[in-house]
């Protein structure tokens, strides 16, 4: 089904049957990087209507994940991009990023919304600030960390 490949001792799995994929290990990891208020089957059907998705192991243990949610052809949003902070600062983020925008060649839109303070990471892959985004924010949290101020 998906491509495998292997480097050092992590496996990286593209598009893997998300049948074999532990959603309460994946719950664990969001809940490890302080994203909370998620649930392990609503995480597990929204990875299933994505358009890619990826996961790394360190031989049985989830280190790290990402998606694309797209319409196949014309907009992308790379989303829950997640790795393990026990495993940051070995290029597990870059190759997620790099390894989801690979399979957009030729979208008209490739986006994605950030985490508080990742602007740095992003930029330093050639992303750029879009001028003409916008959100609409679902609470408070969301307004003071996602928005300009008035």
């Amino acid at each position: 089904m998906g491509e495998t490949t292997q480097k050092i001792a992590y496996t990286y799995l593209l598009d893997p049957n998300l049948d074999t994929v532990n959603w309460q290990e994946v719950l664990g990891l969001f809940q490890k990087v302080n994203w909370k208020h998620r649930i392990a089957e609503e995480i597990r059907n929204a990875f299933i209507i994505s358009t890619t998705t990826i996961f790394i192991y360190d031989r049985e243990r989830l280190i790290a994940f990402g998606r694309v949610v797209g319409d196949g052809r014309y907009y992308a949003m790379l989303a829950d991009i997640i790795v393990d902070p026990d495993y940051q600062g070995q290029g597990l983020g870059k190759y997620l990023v790099n390894a989801l925008n690979d399979q957009l060649k030729n979208y008209h839109f490739v986006n994605l919304s950030a985490a508080p303070g990742a602007d740095r990471f992003y930029k330093s892959l050639g992303w750029k600030k879009q001028t003409t985004a916008y959100i609409w924010p679902q609470g408070p949290k969301q307004l003071r960390q996602h928005c300009e101020p008035d």
